[in-house]
């Protein structure tokens, strides 16, 4: 008997009529059995390891710090997973399959390994996906590695987030041009390929849109008045006194920390002290305040600030430099990634704003405002904590008034910035008047820095902050 089992049970279909012979009934019990005992065997799906894949910057551990799914949760490709922290940078992981979460290999909290399981997804062994890409271990990778993409029958170098953008946009890296070191394809250069593609202008670093003021018809909030001095007020959390010593490993930012600082004491830093009359930069302020409100852009005095440097860094590209390991190169930055040192829940933290030099003032605030908001959040991402060419850290937010900065490296200037005081000080007629006063501590790396130097781009930012007008002459 040829007998052709479809998925119907109950169907039965003869091949050709000449075989066809007589069956009895417990010959058709017996298909019956083995066909549904198949269709079971089918509909059953794979189980498929997700590990944790290399995330770029020589980053082997990270921090658990969030999951978006639980057991049982069905996923799609490209959906979020869970948030994870190196000691760099948050990272989000997102799905490489279609199916079903069935186990959570970590806790909240939990350090993950790259290479080792982050999750176990059920999926549909008939769509023929090869779980064996996740079965080899990837192998932690030093800083100067990177995830290497086989592309026809040549090497493309390029981290897991550029490949992904890539494929978002239906890219080939083969045709992409990389400007990084050995040919490596950065961000940049995908998103340079698609301008040229598209025909768009693509600006250095992301921007807020632009909504024009109100007409003179419609009113414009006012500026707020000054409030009454506030007394810092001690944060309320429960004290308990355990009576035991208590040890817990240095992660997350904290020790990027540790490695930074420790970097840092071979530096040879010297210092340089100021006080500037922010007067006319503290009215100018409050007339742009609810202009930039409008537009939805809280304005503090920090894009100023880092405009000013980033004037005086073209007259002093020294400050903008990187000295190599073995002191014998000198690499003057083109672009001013100045960075802001912010004080978060997870440690101190240093975003930076790319290319500062072709920023308005209205643009840098815009940025700020979203580092501030993805810092707070705790999604900055390894873009915005790397590539910095300076930094200013500003101290007085918290009440300091003088600082002794630490450069971070490769860096080789920092400066922090003390509170705004309102201080007597003299006119050129001799006369007392109210001032508001700001004090400024740089610190530079002595190797390559004098004092001279330092102290002549002090001058230069000085006076563009008590004269803000004179900016406009050298704005580009």
């Amino acid at each position: 008997v040829c007998i052709h089992r479809v998925r119907s049970c109950s169907s039965i279909r003869f091949i050709k009529s000449k075989y066809v012979c007589v069956f009895d009934k417990s010959a058709l019990k017996f298909s019956h059995q083995q066909r549904l005992f198949r269709t079971s065997a089918v509909s059953c799906g794979q189980i498929v390891q997700f590990k944790l894949s290399d995330i770029g910057e020589g980053i082997t551990e990270v921090t658990v710090k969030e999951w978006y799914i639980k057991e049982g949760d069905s996923v799609s490709q490209f959906d979020s997973i869970c948030e994870v922290q190196s000691d760099k940078a948050s990272v989000t992981i997102t799905s490489r399959y279609d199916g079903i979460i069935r186990k959570l290999h970590y806790n909240l909290d939990e350090i993950a390994y790259v290479g080792k399981p982050l999750v176990d997804i059920e999926i549909d062994a008939s769509k023929g996906v090869a779980p064996e890409e996740d079965v080899v271990e990837t192998p932690p990778m030093s800083h100067e590695e990177h995830t290497h993409q086989e592309i026809k029958g040549h090497k493309t170098l390029a981290t897991p987030a550029v490949r992904r953008l890539a494929m978002e946009n239906n890219i080939k890296l083969s045709e992409v041009v990389g400007t990084g070191k050995d040919n490596r394809i950065l961000k940049e250069d995908i998103l340079n390929y698609l301008a040229k593609q598209t025909g768009a202008i693509l600006p250095p670093s992301p921007k807020a849109e632009i909504i024009p003021p109100l007409p003179k018809s419609e009113t414009v909030p006012a500026a707020p008045k000054d409030k009454a001095r506030k007394i810092p007020v001690p944060v309320s959390r429960p004290i308990v006194f355990s009576g035991k010593d208590k040890t817990e490993p240095i992660t997350g930012f904290h020790k990027a920390m540790v490695k930074t600082m420790s970097a840092a004491l071979k530096i040879p830093h010297f210092g340089y002290c100021d006080e500037i009359d922010l007067t006319q930069l503290v009215r100018l302020r409050e007339e742009l305040k609810p202009i930039a409100q409008i537009r939805g852009v809280k304005l503090s005095f920090m894009p100023f600030f880092m405009k000013a440097a980033s004037l005086g860094l073209l007259q002093y590209p020294i400050l903008n430099a990187s000295l190599d390991e073995s002191c014998q190169n000198v690499t003057y930055k083109a672009s001013h990634n100045i960075g802001v040192a912010m004080d978060t829940e997870q440690g101190l933290i240093v975003p930076n704003v790319k290319n500062v030099q072709v920023c308005s003032v209205f643009e840098i605030a815009s940025e700020l405002n979203r580092l501030q908001s993805l810092g707070s959040a705790g999604q900055l991402g390894t873009n915005e904590l790397t590539g910095g060419t300076f930094t200013l850290s500003n101290i007085g937010t918290i009440g300091g008034t003088y600082a002794k900065p630490v450069i971070l490296p490769p860096e080789v200037a920092i400066g922090a910035l003390g509170k705004i005081q309102v201080l007597p000080r003299f006119n050129g007629k001799g006369e007392v008047f109210k001032a508001q006063i700001m004090n400024v501590s740089w610190s530079a790396d002595h190797r390559i820095i004098d004092g001279a130097t330092m102290a002549r781009f002090s001058n230069l930012w000085k006076s563009y902050l008590e004269n803000p007008a004179s900016m406009l002459l050298d704005l580009k």
